[in-house]
């Protein structure tokens, strides 16, 4: 199993900044994928954006050029920066770790809300 902590998420106005984290603790070594997806009120939850062990990466569209994803491996941690923040980026953030096997984990999420 593994265990996931967010932190980072808050309150920013229209074109400022976040970082979220996410630190993970288990079983850490079957982690192949790493990502962190978004849930506004009453939508799906979607994946914004992803990292490989490897360090290959994927973003939404809706994303790129303003939220980048890297990870530190030493503290087996994940991070997502989000710059030039818009009022539709608002919503609970979440870690999802996945083994390769497609087992996949829970952060228990982290709210952010941009104003206008």
């Amino acid at each position: 199993q593994v265990q996931l902590v967010e932190s980072g998420g808050g309150l920013v106005q229209a074109g400022g900044s976040l970082r979220l984290s996410c630190a993970a603790s288990g079983s850490i070594l079957r982690i192949n994928v790493m990502g962190w997806y978004r849930q506004a009120p009453g939508e799906r939850r979607d994946l914004v954006a992803s990292i490989t062990r490897g360090g290959n990466t994927y973003y939404a569209d809706s994303v790129k050029g303003r939220f980048t994803i890297s990870r530190d491996n030493a503290k087996n941690t994940v991070y997502l920066q989000m710059n030039s923040l818009k009022p539709e980026d608002t919503a609970v953030y979440y870690c999802n770790a996945r083994f390769i096997n497609g087992v996949g984990y829970w952060g228990q999420g982290t709210q952010v809300t941009v104003s206008s």
